[in-house]
């Protein structure tokens, strides 16, 4: 594998690692966002009561798998510059 591939492999594992990470603190500041919204109302039972937001819950999940394909992509980098 010629040398700028390997850093090409490792410069995709990064971007997917940041891209996760700030994935999970998006998905982190809406879910308390809205939780911190509902404790403030005096009237929390029309919000009960309609579906709830499972956004960040999508946002959580899918910061970690783009920080697991990151963490992978980087190893693979690594081993192949190592090992090459």
């Amino acid at each position: 594998m010629p040398p700028v591939d390997r850093f090409i492999l490792m410069g995709m594992g990064g971007l997917f690692l940041i891209l996760g990470i700030a994935l999970v603190v998006w998905g982190k500041r809406e879910e308390s966002g809205y939780y911190n919204s509902l404790s403030t109302r005096t009237d929390v039972r029309k919000f009960l009561e309609r579906e709830s937001r499972p956004r960040f819950e999508s946002l959580k999940v899918g910061g970690w798998l783009a920080i697991t394909v990151g963490l992978v992509m980087l190893a693979m980098g690594g081993a192949f510059w190592l090992w090459g």
